[in-house]
């Protein structure tokens, strides 16, 4: 889950993430706090500081991931030459949060959903 050269996130409400069971360990630097499996130590979720409305969730700790897409991808200036995913929107760093809200709408109009008989 943490070697790789992706790192598939989904950014999800805050007011609709809850840890269900264990207890999560802080790690990390930076302005970034990231949470990992206390056990194997794999890197789980982040909250941004200074963004409280959603948490970063990677991908691989959902019981049923194989139903998300890239929509958008960052860090670009870093990634492998060979290394291409299907995202609508790339950024070579993070983008300005003065387009976190056009993302979203374009999200909510194109991005990937669960099915509707799961949840996440």
């Amino acid at each position: 889950m943490s070697a790789s050269a992706f790192s598939l996130s989904i950014a999800v409400p805050a007011d609709g993430f809850e840890v269900k069971a264990g207890a999560p360990i802080l790690g990390g630097l930076n302005r970034d706090m990231h949470f990992f499996c206390p056990k194997c130590l794999s890197w789980m979720f982040t909250k941004l500081t200074g963004i409280d409305w959603f948490i970063n969730v990677r991908v691989p700790v959902l019981d049923d991931h194989h139903w998300v897409k890239p929509f958008v991808e960052t860090f670009t200036a870093e990634k492998l030459a060979w290394a291409s995913t299907p995202a609508k929107h790339s950024f070579e760093t993070l983008p300005e949060l003065s387009i976190y809200d056009e993302l979203i709408r374009a999200f909510a109009v194109e991005g990937s959903r669960p099915p509707a008989s799961k949840s996440v």
